[in-house]
């Protein structure tokens, strides 16, 4: 199954997807946020499904697609977690996980525009399998604890403003990750149960042109590695939304131009769907 908010911006109607058919969730929830996640949501749709208890969401396709987690409390990023990444940006492979931070407002639809910023000169794209937190998450004793505490996957794209990020940033990456719609996530929410998340294949284009094409076997530090570690050093709560890294393939590498007005931008993973989005302008939204 896959889970999916559905409709206008703030008014998102709770949906899954299952055997080829979308079905409103609003007897089960409200949304699908941490709330839903503590509660249990998860085995409440699974249940609702093998009951045949959910109704068919009529006139999905005509409605906006947003992200398929409401109002995250906190989105955690890794940095250079792909070992061919971190070269093409000019650095050594991390001993330990990087992290950093963007603002949880980030997080936009799959489908929707993002907007370039004033004067921004460096716009660049980042796929990345984002994980969900499912159940709180605080001092783990080994990474092998960490598949429970996971809610399911889906795909994030860390977008980021290059200069803002390294030239303008005094020391810090926040200024470059922050800039409002720069974390477009989705189309879905798979369940933990259903992905292999060791080995799914990442890619992104832009324009129709290919970019990254990667693997999560090629992480530097695993999936559970990254949860257990977080938790050494944050709580994690239920819908909170961690960002495993991104491979090789952006334009930091110096390989591709940066994104301009009109471009497009194309993110997929195996079994998480696939994502696009439009470049507009901040200032005039066209």
């Amino acid at each position: 199954m896959r889970l999916m908010r559905l409709g206008p911006l703030g008014q998102e109607i709770p949906a899954v997807e299952s055997g080829g058919e979308v079905y409103d969730l609003r007897s089960v929830t409200n949304d699908i946020n941490g709330r839903f996640f503590d509660e249990g949501g998860i085995e409440r749709v699974r249940l609702a499904i093998e009951q045949d208890a959910l109704l068919v969401l009529e006139g999905w396709r005509s409605l906006r697609v947003g992200a398929p987690v409401a109002r995250p409390a906190a989105l955690v990023c890794i940095g250079m977690n792909y070992a061919a990444h971190a070269r093409e940006s000019g650095a050594e492979p991390p001993s330990t996980p990087v992290v950093f931070f963007k603002h949880p407002n980030t997080i936009v639809g799959a489908f929707d525009n993002v907007l370039i910023p004033p004067g921004a000169r460096k716009v660049d794209w980042e796929v990345e399998l984002a994980v969900v937190i499912g159940t709180r998450a605080r001092y783990l004793d080994d990474p092998s604890d960490s598949r429970s505490h996971l809610a399911g996957f889906a795909i994030s794209n860390d977008v980021s403003e290059r200069a803002y990020q390294l030239e303008e940033s005094g020391g810090q990456w926040s200024k470059g990750k922050c800039c409002e719609t720069f974390n477009p996530l989705g189309p879905y929410l798979v369940p933990t149960s259903e992905v292999d998340y060791s080995s799914v294949r990442l890619k992104s284009f832009v324009n129709g042109d290919a970019r990254q094409d990667s693997s999560t076997a090629d992480l530097i530090f695993s999936v559970d590695y990254l949860v257990w570690h977080l938790s050494q050093y944050m709580t994690l709560e239920p819908g909170d939304i961690v960002n495993t890294g991104t491979p090789q393939g952006v334009a930091l590498s110096g390989r591709f131009p940066y994104l301009r007005d009109g471009d497009t931008m194309t993110m997929s993973i195996d079994g998480l769907g696939e994502q696009t989005q439009r470049l507009t302008d901040t200032v005039t939204g066209k």
